[in-house]
């Protein structure tokens, strides 16, 4: 009975033994399946970071022209937006969105700009899922760090601009048609297609630029696919053309008054592009500055390794072939045409940069430690980007003149600037009673510069009577002081200025110069200052 005894307990000894050991790996398996979801998070510190870079000094830039002109259309009740976003030279979604948020949360700096900041995070976010959709996920998870870093999207995320809201349209619209692509019969993908591309055509003319990436990337498939001659996609297609018809009446009428548009300085101020143009448009995406100072083979090596970078991809992997198009074809396109009218503008085509980051990580993934080494080249040119985004001197802000002004107004004062872009951001900060009026003194040859209709005229162009000051000697009579706001630059916008006008003080920033000025020469008591 003691070897019985014995034998027994060396047997559960060896059971429990065994018992132990087999449940290390069932341990190990039920803590990995419960933390299973936090491995499927992994985009969320790379979206975090998005939003960390896109409201880190979201308020220490001044708003300026364009921005002011975005709240001065939102301002308008719906009928009359509809109206003067139909003589601007964008369509009217944004404003209508942008209205509403107001609305909600008010028009400080930080509200405005958030609009803009949000939608370029969640482009971020299609911009890893479509990344995951064409390649792997730690291609995915390279492509989020170099969507969150990217310079011009930053840049435009922060901007009381349309340009982060196309992105979030655009590349939706885009992951549609790659889900369309992969099963062709399910049709819902191509309804999200509509709904995300009408959305686009409502908020940037440039979406039409996206239609022809779509259509070339299909035609790229036709040879197997055929997928360009199925019904779906052309009943696609003309649904959105249904959808644009209550637009595109005021696109025509738009069309027809480009004169009126370049009179007024809205179209045609971009310089001719040239031979400089095309690499300077890679290094502003990348660092924010034109590159025209750098060292010649520096600044073509950079570009040129880019581009040669994105075409190996496309080249290689059949499925970065859509992304590279979305890259090169609206780049490539928009060049050609500034020959002819120059069109070649950073912010428009921010949208379609956002590729660039996305072929750089797919090529990262695919080439071992070269790869490495190209996605710490590209971060540390976006480094040096953001660094250029974020570097702004508060002191050197167009809100100082106003603020200036707006603490040392009094009552009775007028208010007169110099051009239409200091006019628009100089309503957002404010805080008279004047009147601001737009000095549009008359050419040479007796020909108005009043602004017209179209364009930035045609938010004043209704009170054009009240604003419009075609010389300082139309003044009242009564009038005693008088602050002027005109560039900081010579030769002075306002020259000659009247007799017996004293300027009493002065103040600059952002490119403004704010001065005020006694009139010496009233036929009432002298004002303070002419003693």
């Amino acid at each position: 009975m003691g070897n019985q005894g014995r034998g027994i307990e060396v047997r559960r000894s060896v059971v429990e033994q065994n018992e132990k050991v087999g449940a290390l790996p069932a341990f190990s398996r039920l803590t990995w399946e419960g933390a299973a979801w936090i491995s499927r998070l992994w985009w969320v510190p790379i979206l975090a970071l998005a939003m960390a870079l896109r409201f880190y000094h979201l308020t220490s830039a001044a708003i300026w022209g364009d921005e002011g002109s975005s709240l001065l259309l939102s301002e308008y009740a719906a009928t009359d937006l509809w109206f003067h976003a139909a003589h601007d030279v964008h369509p009217p979604l944004y404003f209508f969105m942008l209205r509403g948020w107001i609305e909600l949360f008010g028009d400080s700096i930080w509200s405005i700009r958030g609009m803009s900041a949000i939608p370029g995070v969640i482009a971020v976010g299609l911009g890893i899922w479509l990344t995951r959709q064409l390649s792997t996920r730690r291609a995915a998870v390279l492509a989020g760090i170099l969507l969150a870093l990217l310079p011009t999207a930053v840049r435009y995320s922060q901007e009381v601009r349309m340009y982060s809201l196309l992105g979030v349209w655009l590349l939706g619209a885009t992951l549609a048609l790659v889900y369309w692509v992969r099963t062709p019969e399910r049709t819902r993908y191509l309804a999200a297609y509509v709904l995300l591309m009408g959305a686009g055509f409502y908020t940037h003319y440039f979406t039409a630029l996206c239609v022809l990436v779509h259509w070339a990337y299909l035609g790229t498939l036709q040879r197997d696919e055929r997928l360009l001659t199925r019904p779906a996609w052309w009943a696609a297609n003309v649904a959105i053309v249904l959808g644009y018809l209550p637009w595109l009446p005021n696109l025509l009428d738009l069309v027809q008054h480009v004169d009126q548009l370049k009179v007024g300085g809205d179209i045609g101020w971009e310089e001719p592009v040239g031979l400089l143009s095309l690499p300077s448009m890679i290094w502003q995406f990348v660092i924010q500055d034109e590159g025209t100072e750098f060292w010649p083979p520096l600044f073509w090596l950079v570009p040129l390794l880019l581009v040669a970078v994105v075409v190996r991809t496309a080249w290689r992997d059949r499925s970065a072939r859509l992304l590279a198009l979305f890259f090169l074809l609206p780049l490539l396109l928009v060049y050609a045409v500034s020959f002819i009218s120059p069109v070649f503008i950073e912010r428009y085509l921010t949208v379609y940069a956002l590729a660039l980051p996305i072929l750089i990580a797919i090529a990262a993934d695919r080439l071992s430690w070269l790869g490495a080494a190209l996605f710490v080249l590209f971060v540390g040119i976006e480094l040096v980007g953001l660094k250029n985004n974020f570097t702004v001197d508060e002191h050197d802000q167009f809100n100082v003149p106003v603020e200036f002004v707006n603490r040392n107004y009094q009552e009775d004062d007028r208010i007169v600037l110099s051009d239409m872009l200091w006019y628009l951001s100089y309503v957002y900060y404010d805080q008279t009673d004047a009147q601001l009026q737009l000095y549009t003194p008359p050419k040479p040859d007796g020909t108005s510069t009043r602004p017209n209709a179209y364009g930035f005229g045609t938010l004043v162009d209704q009170d054009g009577g009240r604003i419009y000051l075609d010389r300082l000697s139309a003044l009242p009579a009564e009038t005693h002081r008088v602050w002027l706001i005109s560039s900081n630059e010579d030769p002075d916008e306002f020259a000659p200025l009247p007799a017996g006008w004293r300027e009493l003080s002065r103040q600059d920033g952002g490119g403004a110069r704010a001065r005020l000025f006694v009139l010496c020469n009233v036929p009432s008591a002298q004002p303070e200052g002419c003693r």
